[in-house]
């Protein structure tokens, strides 16, 4: 089995080491993000399987604390509420869970993080492009050649790699930079601390 894990560690060292490539566009993600939050927009997340875990972790950091302790930032996974998933997904369609919550909770100026590992996602997609209509920043937290997110989303950070497991492994990283980061544009911490 440990040959297992070393292979993995091996995948997971060479994914990580061509991420400086996506300097810039984390960067402008979390400039996006501070800005919203500056004007009280609120983060949005989604993504389905592990993709809506990852929604729900980081939607978590922002709520909770992240580098250390400061007032709440208004972050929510939509994802997590089994009774609009379920409603949503047998009265209309599964793919439009998403975009049904951002009709109802986002405004003007908020921002939505989709995340896919494959780009292709439909409810990631239908939640994307009704967000645009609403003035919604979009950011995709994709994978693999981006797909069909990569060109509608506002900003895409694509993790260059085509293994599923390496892909959340770098959207977790990157996710908890962006918090971390919007932590300090909002003043709330410094960034030589630690959580």
């Amino acid at each position: 089995m440990s040959s297992i894990f070393l292979a993995n560690l091996d995948e997971h060292a060479a994914m990580i080491s061509r991420l400086a490539s996506l300097n810039e566009e984390i960067g402008a993600a979390i400039d996006i993000i501070a800005t919203s939050m500056r004007h009280d927009g609120k983060l949005m997340l989604c993504g389905n399987g592990g993709s809506a875990a990852d929604s729900q972790h980081l939607a978590a950091e922002f709520t909770g604390r992240f580098i250390k302790d400061r007032r709440p930032l208004p972050a929510l996974a939509l994802s997590t509420d089994t009774s609009a998933l379920t409603c949503i997904s047998n009265d209309y369609s599964f793919d439009d869970v998403f975009s049904r919550q951002i009709a109802a909770l986002g405004r003007k100026g908020d921002t939505l993080i989709g995340i896919s590992t494959s780009g292709n996602s439909a409810n990631v997609l239908r939640a994307v492009e009704y967000a645009k209509e609403m003035g919604i920043h979009t950011i995709g937290l994709l994978g693999r050649e981006g797909g069909k997110l990569a060109k509608l989303c506002d900003m895409s950070i694509i993790v260059p790699s085509s293994v599923t497991a390496r892909i959340q492994e770098a959207h977790i990283l990157i996710g908890h930079t962006i918090c971390g980061a919007v932590e300090v544009a909002l003043g709330l911490a410094h960034s030589v601390e630690q959580s």
